[in-house]
């Protein structure tokens, strides 16, 4: 069976290991790295306590802003799927709403986990062959920077009832550049190889997954295909409640991915498709 290599971000060759791994399985499993895991913790102790709470409805997810709280009942469902995945989550933008005495936490590790991404996003540049490069506008960091659409979710997903047959999060790939996701509070995550393998992930104490998301595809013309993946959810853990920290790493709207699509018509156009507008 495949596994996924724990690549040391401190490895003088890092770079080309890391985008060999996203070649060969869409995901990078990272060690060493510079994100605070320890922040990452209290983040999932803090905001469970939050989601077990009564919640604020001023909280309440905006559908235009896509800000804010998404309940069980409004959480999207798969691409091609149309039963609902059994989640509960708080999206996070800078600029947008929060709970005063969770802000802080969140800002830093916002802030911590987009800077580490843009350093990502020039490894992959420099060893993009160079007819895709030039197809470029821009190189792929600046196509982030400053940009307001990158968005840190913070994910719950409770118990399941016995009397429920739902997914965690049924078979899907990212909508945007990359996503950042540090080591969960419990395991659960599997990933689709190239070959149509289905591989559990180990989660790592202190680990740090990377993956490519739909718009680095498009943008890079295949060359960085992004990988199916899922969460599920095994008999010994569905009395367990599970808390995962996704960084979704997003272009500026105005970027142009390609011929077909700016940023902000593919985020509409596959939004649609996930029931969230």
């Amino acid at each position: 069976m495949s596994e996924l290599p724990l690549l040391s971000c401190s490895d003088p060759e890092f770079g080309e290991k890391f985008v060999m791994s996203l070649q060969q399985y869409g995901f990078g499993a990272l060690i060493d790295h510079p994100l605070d895991m320890r922040r990452v913790r209290r983040i999932y102790q803090h905001w469970g306590t939050w989601f077990g709470s009564d919640k604020d409805a001023c909280f309440d997810v905006d559908p235009k802003t896509q800000d804010g709280y998404v309940s069980l009942y409004l959480a999207e469902h798969a691409k091609g799927y149309e039963q609902q995945d059994y989640k509960e989550y708080f999206q996070y933008y800078p600029w947008g709403r929060c709970p005063d005495a969770l802000r802080t936490d969140l800002a830093a590790h916002y802030h911590d986990a987009v800077h580490f991404g843009s350093r990502l996003l020039m490894y992959i540049q420099d060893a993009m062959p160079e007819p895709i490069a030039a197809t470029l506008e821009q190189p792929l960091h600046a196509m982030i920077a400053n940009s307001q659409q990158s968005m840190l979710r913070v994910l719950h997903y409770p118990p399941l009832p016995d009397n429920v047959a739902a997914p965690r999060a049924a078979p899907h790939e990212d909508i945007n550049f990359l996503t950042l996701l540090p080591a969960a509070d419990g395991p659960g995550l599997e990933i689709k190889t190239r070959e149509g393998e289905w591989i559990c992930v180990s989660n790592e104490p202190n680990q740090l997954l990377v993956n490519i998301g739909d718009m680095l595809q498009e943008v890079s013309g295949g060359w960085l295909p992004s990988t199916t993946h899922q969460v599920v959810l095994s008999d010994n853990h569905r009395r367990s409640g599970r808390m995962s920290l996704p960084l979704f790493l997003h272009p500026r709207p105005e970027v142009r991915l390609s011929s077909r699509y700016s940023a902000r018509g593919y985020l509409q156009e596959r939004l649609g498709e996930l029931g969230v507008l």
